[in-house]
């Protein structure tokens, strides 16, 4: 499943697409609280990159920075909250929200939980790294292992797209590596702080009912509009 779950197929509908430019002007409006200038706020850089990356229009992404870093006095009041707990057949996972009303949100979680097992703080976090996340696609015949070591990044997987590779690196070293990689042969698409599990549930351990089960209760998670992310503790 990787470091992050995403829902099958989501990405190719018309609604999805809505979602998936919800969720970054969000993440744009929240990082421009820090300052509207990319170069001082490297947040704010890589989501106005990812966003670019979607193909957001100039216009929406210069109202989300505006409204986040309150250029025009209606400052963004979305919070940051998470979530932690289990999927059914004990599958750990981190839900990251961005609410502009954490009393509904957290109903809405508690209800979708119903399924799994709703956590308290820490409960799950423990049994995942706290890691930068770079996506990158290699350029030729670019080598991931020494786009790695020259750029300063962990570890290397394969990533969520086909050819990709997914580079995790500490959490101070994210902008860094992102800036190294096209040196070494990789065009960065997507680069943010998130998780990846350390004792990952094996796919292949469950059964194809339980699984199915699992991709239900996730797909239901993801759908919700103040989910930002979702990591889980689930390997193939």
């Amino acid at each position: 499943m990787g470091a992050q779950w995403k829902a099958k197929h989501k990405e190719a509908a018309a609604n999805a697409k809505g979602k998936v430019m919800g969720k970054l002007s969000k993440e744009i409006q929240i990082a421009a609280k820090s300052g509207a200038d990319p170069d001082m706020n490297p947040r704010l850089r890589l989501a106005i990159e990812q966003a670019k990356k979607a193909s957001m229009t100039r216009e929406t992404l210069e109202r989300a920075i505006r409204k986040g870093a309150g250029l025009d006095g209606d400052a963004v009041q979305y919070a940051a909250v998470s979530y932690e707990g289990f999927a059914p057949h004990q599958v750990p996972l981190i839900v990251e929200c961005l609410t502009d009303n954490v009393n509904r949100t957290v109903a809405q979680i508690r209800v979708l939980f119903r399924k799994g097992q709703l956590g308290a703080s820490g409960s799950v976090s423990w049994d995942f790294n706290h890691v930068g996340l770079i996506e990158a696609t290699p350029n030729g015949d670019a080598d991931p292992e020494m786009a790695a070591i020259e750029a300063g990044a962990q570890d290397f997987e394969e990533g969520e797209e086909e050819g990709a590779t997914l580079f995790i690196t500490d959490t101070t070293d994210l902008d860094a590596v992102q800036k190294a990689l096209p040196v070494h042969g990789f065009t960065v698409t997507s680069a943010k702080i998130g998780y990846t599990p350390k004792n990952p549930v094996s796919a292949s351990s469950l059964s194809a009912e339980a699984l199915a089960e699992v991709e239900a209760f996730l797909e239901a998670i993801d759908e919700n509009d103040d989910v930002q992310n979702v990591y889980v503790g689930l390997t193939q």
